[in-house]
């Protein structure tokens, strides 16, 4: 097989020196290895799955079954890739590897998830220096065709030992956190009927933190627990605070002048509006923060200079743009949506680096059928599922129902996910 082991070398041992010398570390921390390429190269004897990294990784691999996967855990990486990288063009009935993806999976762990067509057997997993004497290391993982009983024999070989309680911590839930817009003093929008989204918005966010919950796969925070005011920055911070690994803020918009305009849409950050209607309801959402003694200073993103910051944030709307979609889908069945239900624009609430966020407009208030529609306890059982579905496959990495996922990775993990193996 002819593996393409040079092509785009230059490139990724400056691309990864760069990134490993801009990237500071604490007194006493070592730094985080930073993921700047991966490729895969397969035919039916054999695949080859390469990522250029800055620093070398220990990595440990075993297998799942049903359906077959190859799972490569390793310590805390800083995947700055594309999740497009992981969808390669549609394989043959002969090639070994359908998809992979990568991302986090705990604080300290990441984990690199590998589709199989077929069963395979790693025969290499380990990483290279790309340059002699250099931090920069290739991390190489090679499979080649292999029995089921051995595939399977794979995966008992990482099943834990059950004799005596584990001395390891658990795996920390991924956390979404639930942002129902406005709260206290601002109502935000009101419509037919004397709706307020305020009211309207919490009653959704409680039933979708109910099924969340009820799944035991996440761990749920809400930016207000009540009807109390919430700045858009202190939402933000909220988030961070909770370690976030995705971010929902829930709205209902109004229009006084076209009360046939209806249905739900989903928002994801950009410097520039998708629309002339994106932007006025990200100008609308955004003066929520303009109450007396609670003026937003304008300024730039901290650090927007620094090429890490800028990569991450570029990286987690890639994930945002993922869930978005993969949310669209699934609220297909459960709601009306908008003729144009994926927009974006400069929400406050959506400029976080650190964790995919989104802003669903749950619908109009200025139309009867919306209103009738999120004053339904029936209407928001079936979209709060219709989103946890969504949610489940972001987080899964699953690209049958999250549109393009890789991970949260998909991860997610850098998306998406959390825990990009199951």
């Amino acid at each position: 097989m002819n593996m393409p082991r040079k092509r785009g070398l230059a490139a990724a041992v400056a691309c990864a020196f760069m990134l490993a010398l801009a990237t500071p570390a604490l007194a006493g921390d070592a730094p985080t290895p930073v993921a700047v390429g991966a490729r895969l190269a397969q035919d039916a004897n054999e695949a080859r799955l390469v990522f250029d990294l800055s620093l070398p990784i220990e990595a440990h691999v075993y297998a799942l079954l049903s359906p077959d996967r190859i799972v490569v855990d390793l310590p805390e990486v800083n995947f700055q890739l594309s999740p497009t990288v992981g969808r390669p063009p549609a394989a043959n009935e002969t090639a070994l590897v359908k998809a992979f993806r990568f991302g986090a999976l705990a604080p300290g762990k990441s984990r690199i998830v590998i589709d199989l067509v077929r069963p395979a057997c790693p025969t290499e997993v380990g990483s290279k220096p790309i340059v002699d004497g250099a931090s920069a290391s290739r991390l190489m993982i090679e499979l080649k065709p292999c029995e089921a009983a051995a595939f399977a024999a794979l995966e008992r070989a990482a099943a834990p030992v059950a004799t005596g309680p584990d001395p390891s911590p658990p795996t920390p839930l991924p956390v979404v956190v639930l942002d129902p817009g406005h709260g206290g003093a601002d109502g935000g929008a009101r419509g037919l009927g004397g709706v307020v989204e305020k009211t309207l918005v919490f009653e959704f966010c409680s039933e979708l933190k109910r099924q969340l919950e009820a799944t035991g796969r996440y761990s749920i925070g809400m930016t207000r627990s009540g009807d109390e005011y919430v700045g858009l920055d202190d939402r933000v911070t909220m988030a961070r605070n909770a370690n976030a690994a995705l971010f929902i803020s829930v709205h209902a918009d109004t229009l006084s002048e076209a009360s046939d305009v209806n249905g739900s849409t989903v928002y994801t950050a950009a410097e520039r509006a998708s629309d002339a209607e994106a932007a006025r309801i990200a100008a609308r959402e955004n003066a929520a923060d303009r109450t007396p003694g609670n003026e937003r200073q304008a300024q730039a993103d901290p650090g927007v200079a620094d090429i890490l910051f800028d990569l991450k944030r570029r990286e987690t709307r890639a994930y945002a743009h993922i869930f978005s979609r993969g949310l669209v889908e699934n609220l297909r069945g459960a709601a009306r949506l908008n003729h144009n239900p994926e927009r974006s624009a400069g929400f406050v609430v959506l400029k976080a680096p650190e964790f995919p966020s989104v802003l669903v407009e749950l619908g109009y208030l200025s139309n009867a059928q919306d209103v009738q529609a999120l004053s339904s306890l029936d209407w928001r059982t079936k979209t709060a599922a219709a989103m946890v579905k969504a949610i489940d496959a972001f987080f899964s990495g699953s690209t049958a129902t999250a549109g393009a996922a890789g991970g949260r990775g998909v991860a997610l993990g850098g998306g998406p996910t959390n825990d990009p193996g199951h």
